[in-house]
This record gives structure tokens, sequence and C-alpha cells, in this order.
């Protein structure tokens, strides 16, 4: 009889435990799993992913070739690096629950509580691991933008550490505050796909980062040009093409706003493309094939913030504003003011950035998204004002939080390579290769120096 007993209570246990155990996991079910949202989310996450190996191919072809394969190096260890730090801590951060509206708790650290079901508090009809992949790959893109400002003259070991303290101290805060429910959120600010988030706050800090570290050797002598166009038009492709997942896939399901965030993504960027070539033109009397392809991307870049929350004939006015305004920029501004941003992040990135930005202030429309808000241009003076904070915050404490950053790194390890390595090339003086071969110019014997 005790032991019928007993083993009748072992039963019972073994029931409550079983129950326990996956009540949790009958609740989620409570939201269920939209598979069109799904499949077009990881689709657009894998074009954003493709986004930063265009990075590289960008940058590749606009760096002389004794660096092409140290900045394309740069793009993949971000690849590799922000990948680890999101799944321990970076998404924690960014969209955990809100701690004084400044940044995440640590409920999703190493993805604790993450489950294939969809989130009630940022993506209800898509699981939750697809919403953090979704999200790590803008946070790699970032980070691999500001390297564009430093080319050619950062040590990798330092640039390991800069961008895992930079996604964690930079990126991880100033997404929590516009997505993860932090102030700037909370205020009223629109960023549709990253306008503050991922193009201003990588341009200030590329842009920090290049004053930091000084100008490259003979910046001042030579006409540095790039090397490899076809490379750098490939770039642009890639990035074109991935951008379409970038905006459109924002929207976090497969409606209206998703396509609306498309059309006027190609839009803006064919109008950027039309009036960067034009400024040229009427500047210098010719047409280039690198004018149109930045002119894409700053028009790519400007209709981030904007991109539910335009028509596409805004769309086509944001465009042609930013061509102009960012050419201006990078061949006037820069050039005068004397910095040595290597390859224009700041330029593209940082202004574009803030154009788009606060051009969303004056656009946005509710007639368009009445998820959204009426910019100045519909009567909405709150939302433009709303606006200039969030770029004014993201300009302040990225600078700052990138100076900090520096000054703590240079204190573990040197941030530049000697004059030696740099006169060489960082492909063969740091990762002892050659993009296209040794050549005859006596590499391999410089390098040999080096290392002796």
């Amino acid at each position: 009889m005790k032991a019928k007993t007993s083993i009748g209570m072992v039963l019972m246990l073994a029931f409550i435990m079983v129950v326990g155990i996956t009540m949790p996991a009958l609740a989620a079910e409570e939201l269920p799993v939209d598979t069109g949202n799904t499949a077009f989310i990881i689709v657009c996450s894998a074009m954003v992913l493709l986004m930063t190996p265009g990075l590289a191919f960008f940058y590749g072809g606009m760096v002389r070739k004794k660096n092409v394969l140290s900045i394309m190096m740069q793009c993949f260890a971000v690849m590799a690096l922000v990948s680890v730090q999101w799944v321990l801590m970076g998404y924690t951060l960014s969209f955990g629950p809100d701690v004084g509206s400044v940044i995440g708790n640590l409920n999703f650290l190493g993805l604790h509580g993450v489950s294939i079901f969809p989130s009630p508090d940022y993506a209800s009809t898509i699981p939750h691991y697809v919403f953090v992949a979704f999200q790590l790959m803008f946070a790699i893109i970032t980070a691999a933008l500001i390297s564009g400002a430093f080319a050619e003259r950062m040590r990798f070991s330092a640039f390991v550490l800069f961008v895992l303290l930079w996604t964690t101290l930079v990126y991880d805060p100033i997404a929590h505050w516009v997505w993860g429910g932090g102030w700037l959120g909370q205020l009223g600010a629109l960023d549709f796909a990253g306008g503050t988030v991922v193009h201003i706050s990588s341009g200030v800090s590329g842009l920090v980062t290049a004053l930091f570290i000084g100008k490259r050797l003979g910046k001042d002598r030579d006409t540095i040009v790039p090397h490899h166009m076809p490379f750098t038009v490939l770039g642009a492709a890639l990035l074109w093409f991935g951008w379409f997942g970038f905006n459109a896939g924002s929207a976090l399901a497969a409606d209206g706003i998703a396509g609306l965030a498309f059309l006027v993504t190609n839009t803006c960027a064919a109008a950027g493309a039309i009036s960067w070539v034009a400024a040229e033109w009427l500047h210098h009397g010719k047409p280039t094939v690198f004018g149109a392809v930045s002119g894409a991307v700053a028009g790519l870049v400007a209709i981030t913030p904007a991109a539910g929350f335009v028509s596409p004939l805004s769309a086509v006015i944001m465009g042609i504003m930013v061509g102009p305004v960012c050419y201006l920029f990078v061949s006037k501004v820069k050039e005068k003011l004397g910095y040595d941003d290597s390859l224009d992040a700041f330029g593209i990135h940082g202004v574009g950035g803030t154009v788009g930005a606060l051009a969303t202030g004056i656009f946005a429309s509710t007639a368009v998204n009445p998820g959204g808000a009426d910019g100045l241009l519909f009567g909405g003076l709150h939302l433009f004002g709303v606006q200039l904070v969030a770029v004014g915050a993201t300009y302040i404490y990225a600078a700052l939080a990138t100076l900090l950053i520096l000054k703590v790194i240079s204190m573990i390890v040197p941030l530049r390579v000697s004059d030696e390595e740099e006169e060489v090339g960082l492909d063969t003086s740091l990762h002892g290769e050659d993009a296209y071969g040794y050549d005859d110019m006596g590499v391999n014997d410089r390098l040999v120096g080096i290392q002796s």
C-alpha cells in the first residue's frame, strides 16, 4: 500500500514539474507565428548582412592597393566580433527591459529568455530569435561603416578593441534610446531604420577617430585616389540591393509599410545619384561613376530614417537635397577644415544621416503612415523639434563616448601603425598578404626589414 502511495506521489510530482516547465511555453504560444512575415524578415536579415561584404568591396576599391585587404579584413572582423557580442550582451543592452530610459537591463543576457515564439514587446508576429537576428545585422553594418574614416592607418589589435567597446558603449545605448523603449523613443523621435542609430552615430564616431588618430602619411603632399573603381561600383550595387532589406524589413512585416519603404528607398537613392552627378558636372565639367555611386549611397542614407513615414514624392525631394549637400561637404568643407576622413564616412553617413533625420521632421505624414507623425510641412512643429533633439543628442554622445574609448585603448595598445608599416601598406605589414601578389618594387624586402 505504501509502495503504491509512493508511486502515486512520484507521478503527481512528475506531472506538476512537467506542467510547471511547459507553462511558459504554452503561454508564449498564445502569440502565433506569422510564417509569411517570418520568411520576409529572415530574407531581409540575410540581405542586410550582405551589405557588410558589399561595404568591404565599396571601401576596398577606394583605398590604395596596398591596403585593400586590410579594410576588407576589418569589415569581416566586425561580422564575427559583433555577432558574438550581440548574443552575449549587445541585444539585452539594446532591447532588454528599460532601465532609466537609457539602457536595457540584463534579462536577455546570453539570449536567456529569448525563444522561438514571438515577443509581445518588439515582434508580435515573428519569432523572437528572428527579431534578434535582424537587429544584429544593423549592429554589424554600423560598426563596419566607421572603418572608412580611419582607413589605411589603424593597428588591427586596436581596431578589435575599438569595435567591441564602441558597439557596447555607443551603439547599444543609442539603439535603446530610439528603438528599445528609451528616452528618444518616448519623446517621439522617428527613425524608421537607423538615421540616428546607424548613420549619424557611425559618421560622428568616424570623424572623431580620424581627428584623434591623425592624417595619413603624405596626405597633404600626394593625391590619394581609389585604386579599383569596379570594386567600388560592385560594393555600391550590393549596398543598394541590401538596403531594401535594411529599410523594408524595418516594418517587421510583409505589409504596406514595407512596400512603401521599398519604393522610397529606391527613389531617394536614384535621386541622390542624379543630384550628386549634376553637382559635380556643374562644378568640374564631367560626370563620374564615383560621383554616381557616392550619390546613390548618400540617397540611401538620407531615406533610412524616413522610409516608412514619407511619400515617394518627398523621397525625390530628399534625394535632390542630399546629393549636393554631401558633395559640397566632401569636396569643399573637408578640404577647408583639413581633416582626413579617408573614405568620407562622416561626409556621407554623418551628413547624409543628419539631412535624412531632419527631413523626416519635415516630410513625415500621417496620411502616408497613420502610425507615424506629421512633420513641419504638415503642421508638425513638435516632430521637427524632437528630430533636432535626437540629432544633437546622438552627435554629442557618440563624439564624447568615442573619444573616451580611444583614450582608453591608446593606453593599452598603440592606435596607429608605425610610419614604416604605413608606408609598406597594412596588407603586408599587418596581415602578411598582398591582394595582387608581390610586385617588383621590393615590398617583400621592406617587410623583412620592418620585422627585423
